[in-house]
């Protein structure tokens, strides 16, 4: 991975193994791509970490990889799709995704195709791998815009390598925005108020 994004174990499990949903039917987007780009987080916008600072890359064209364990554009229509990294002096790394949609039916139905990938990850992962215990968990909704709902997951493997992530999928009208945050350990480990705090931000300047 680049920009020091840290390689663990599960890096190994194909995409195609896990990327398991609905198959969304809508019309190419091409109307999208002429849309107002919307607006990124900022570094200081992400939870912050007690001992290091956050670095923000650039946004770039495209899906990030980071996201492919859980979310991918199979069976998708080809959505204007940009991404921003964050990265952190140590393990902890960030990700945001945003997707300009056609019109506001198919953002409503992209979110909730995305948000369900994100709730059904740990399942997928224990399914397609035997060394990979997962467990996701549901923090609610947040009343930002059309609305946000934020997820965790843990996976710890048979070798011991324990990582926990913080999903969360919003909607502002035809857009569609992903943010996850990552590091090493547990449900313990992760910062739940404040990753509602970036997801609420992330939804709301949007546009």
């Amino acid at each position: 991975m680049s920009m020091r994004i840290r390689t663990s174990a599960l890096t190994a499990l194909t995409v195609a193994g896990l990327a398991a949903g609905t198959v969304l039917t809508a019309p190419a987007a091409g109307a999208a791509a002429k849309a107002a780009a919307p607006t990124f987080l900022s570094a200081s916008q992400l939870p912050p970490h007690p001992t290091s600072s956050w670095t923000a890359g650039p946004v770039t064209e495209g899906f990030p990889e980071e996201l492919g364990l859980c979310v991918s554009v199979e069976g998708l229509p080809s959505y204007d799709y940009r991404h921003r990294q964050f990265w952190t002096d140590l393990d902890t790394t960030a990700v945001q995704l945003t997707v300009v949609t056609g019109t506001a039916d198919q953002a409503k139905n992209l979110a909730k195709h995305y948000d369900d990938l994100v709730r059904t990850c740990a399942d997928r992962i224990d399914e397609s791998s035997p060394d990979v215990e997962a467990e996701g968990r549901d923090y609610g909704r947040l009343p930002v815009e059309e609305g946000a709902r934020v997820r965790g997951l843990h996976t710890e493997t048979s070798w011991g390598a324990s990582d926990i992530a913080l999903m969360s999928v919003g909607r502002d009208g035809r857009t569609v925005t992903v943010v996850k945050w990552g590091q090493m350990g547990d449900f313990r480990d992760a910062p739940v108020a404040a990753f509602k705090k970036t997801t609420s931000t992330a939804v709301d300047k949007l546009y």
